[in-house]
């Protein structure tokens, strides 16, 4: 019988498909025992399983490569690390050798053993990682018994969850799954970003979805409008069908922007830099017409390894994104790593109680001097072929960017001593904490540009974790205390001429572009897959129009309001 769902739109586009339902995860296996005889085989046939997992994670992290690298990749290190785990295998050979539990019952006492622990804890960043030992645990089980992991995927499929860890969706798309349709989530979550970097249409925060939706229905999912068609009708179907003519159309007509400039209807120039942190993206970037690379993350040299990356390894990466640009500014953003994203190398702290607010970005490269002079060594090597500007994350204010000055000069200078080119270096910093924000005429003067990351923020300025799967309505740029902080950033930064771009998920979203033109915004750092998306949004609006419709935005009072008003602007 036909139904209408809704949620919220996480990822653009519109697929039919059938429905595979997958309920929350629970690892049902009675309680079974073995002979002592036994026990050696069946500690053998639990570390061959363990092995075939560890392999086949390493085998999907050499493959990623651009946008996934990071994203997917951070996930799949943290499995990895958790393969490793003393508690883990400890606990599991434990409960083979001595109470002789059978390898699959060893592997539902442990994981209720470890989950026990997480979801006692207050943190929510801990409790939320109870979804990655069911999904480290539940590979295991399937190599137990040599099938495929109960992700299992087929062509033509639409996956309706509780929730998708961006450590699956590579594997599923790649087996053929179409669409997404999560309980939970956000549209600013980690799934979501990855959802819309592999086209992949996604509808999150469906409530009813589990509840409404069977095995084997026939779904249309509007990732844009977050609204779902169950068993659609005749109608449906001839609707569907116009959106699909509609959509090959659209396609061709973005093809044709590849080289077309970006500027409003009045014809105000608008900058589309690319974020990067591979040689695909850098290519994909300037045959896109980029006019720079705005945020080159470095994190994937560190990431996945045991030892660190040399100067000559960093300065081969950053120098091939600087010549592969032909001489648009690369913007190379300093180590942004932390304990939350599963580093091996042994730089960052382990157990940190709370790693969103723990030794990551600028502070971690202060703490690590000897780190931190062989990045900026390697970064102003590549200066020497092309332009090249430094960012520095998680700022706070004055006293680091004095200190990052000074450490830039003195390498700088020591590298002229040794007889090695470089050039001229520009100084920025990331706006992604409410004390830079908030201290920002402060220290304005002595940087050359800014970045706001939008996606940490919100999360900041909110106190909402945006992939906590309960928060997804609350995690939203849409709120009155961010449009006012932006706004503010923005003004400050144009008052002293100092060029602001934001390179957050705010700026990938083609229906955020008239707010933040509104705001006064002229410069844009996105992923290449949604640029020309992004282009042709801002081509379309006026901005002369849109500033005199800045004094209505600042005056909404709450996130409706602020829809409103985006609606409206969108004619």
């Amino acid at each position: 019988m036909r139904q209408a769902l809704t949620g919220q739109g996480g990822s653009r586009g519109t697929v039919l498909g059938r429905a595979r339902v997958r309920l929350p995860h629970a690892l049902q296996i009675a309680e079974q025992h073995i002979a002592a005889e036994d026990v050696s085989s069946e500690l053998a046939r639990l570390h061959v399983a363990i092995d075939v997992v560890r392999a086949e994670m390493h085998e999907l992290r050499a493959r990623l490569h651009g946008a996934l690298a990071q994203e997917v990749g951070e996930f799949l290190d943290l499995h990895a690390l958790m393969l490793d785990d003393p508690e883990l295998l400890h606990g599991l050979d434990e409960l083979v050798r001595v109470r002789r539990f059978t390898a699959d019952y060893a592997l539902r006492v442990q994981r209720d053993r470890l989950a026990g622990v997480f979801e006692a804890m207050d943190d929510p960043y801990f409790k939320s990682r109870v979804e990655d030992i069911d999904q480290v645990i539940g590979r295991i089980h399937a190599a137990l018994h040599r099938r495929d992991c109960e992700l299992r995927g087929f062509a033509g499929e639409i996956l309706v969850a509780e929730s998708v860890a961006p450590a699956e969706m590579a594997q599923l798309q790649a087996q053929g799954v179409i669409g997404l349709v999560t309980t939970g989530g956000s549209p600013l979550g980690h799934t979501a970003i990855l959802a819309r970097s592999l086209h992949m249409p996604l509808v999150v925060d469906c409530e009813a979805a589990l509840d409404r939706i069977n095995d084997g229905d026939a779904l249309i999912v509007d990732g844009g409008t977050g609204r779902i068609v169950v068993e659609p009708g005749p109608q449906d179907l001839r609707d569907y069908q116009a959106r699909e003519r509609g959509h090959l159309r659209e396609k061709r007509q973005l093809a044709r922007l590849r080289r077309e400039p970006t500027c409003t209807l009045d014809g105000v120039d608008i900058r589309l830099f690319a974020n990067a942190e591979s040689r695909e993206d850098v290519a994909e970037a300037h045959s896109l017409g980029a006019a720079g690379i705005g945020l080159y993350r470095t994190e994937f040299l560190f990431l996945q390894r045991h030892e660190l990356p040399d100067e000559d390894e960093q300065f081969r990466a950053y120098r091939d994104a600087v010549m592969g640009m032909s001489g648009q500014p690369v913007t190379i953003r300093t180590l942004d790593v932390g304990a939350d994203k599963t580093d091996r190398t042994g730089l960052t702290l382990r157990d940190e109680p709370n790693p969103a607010l723990g030794l990551r970005g600028v502070r971690l490269s202060l703490a690590r001097r000897a780190l931190f002079e062989t990045q900026l060594r390697a970064v102003l090597r590549a200066s020497a072929y092309g332009r090249v500007r430094l960012l520095v994350p998680m700022v706070t204010g004055a006293e680091e960017v004095r200190e990052v000055r000074r450490e830039l000069a003195r390498v700088a200078a020591a590298l002229r001593a040794e007889g090695q080119p470089i050039g001229e270096v520009p100084l920025g910093v990331m706006i992604e904490v409410p004390a830079a924000a908030l201290a920002l005429p402060s220290f304005i003067r002595e940087v050359d540009f800014l970045s706001v990351g939008t996606n940490d923020l919100v999360q900041y300025l909110l106190a909402v974790d945006r992939n906590h799967e309960g928060l997804g309505r609350l995690y939203t740029p849409l709120h009155p205390a961010v449009i006012r902080v932006l706004r503010d950033t923005f003004m400050l930064a144009q008052r002293h001429a100092r060029p602001i771009a934001v390179c957050g998920e705010m700026a990938a979203a083609p229906e955020y572009a008239p707010l933040l033109l509104a705001l006064g915004l002229t410069d844009f750092s996105l992923h290449p897959g949604t640029m020309l998306e992004v282009r042709r949004r801002i081509r379309d609006c006026d901005f002369a129009a849109l500033q005199a419709r800045r004094p209505a935005l600042l005056r909404a009072r709450d996130r409706d309001s602020i829809e409103r008003w985006l609606s409206e602007a969108a004619g």
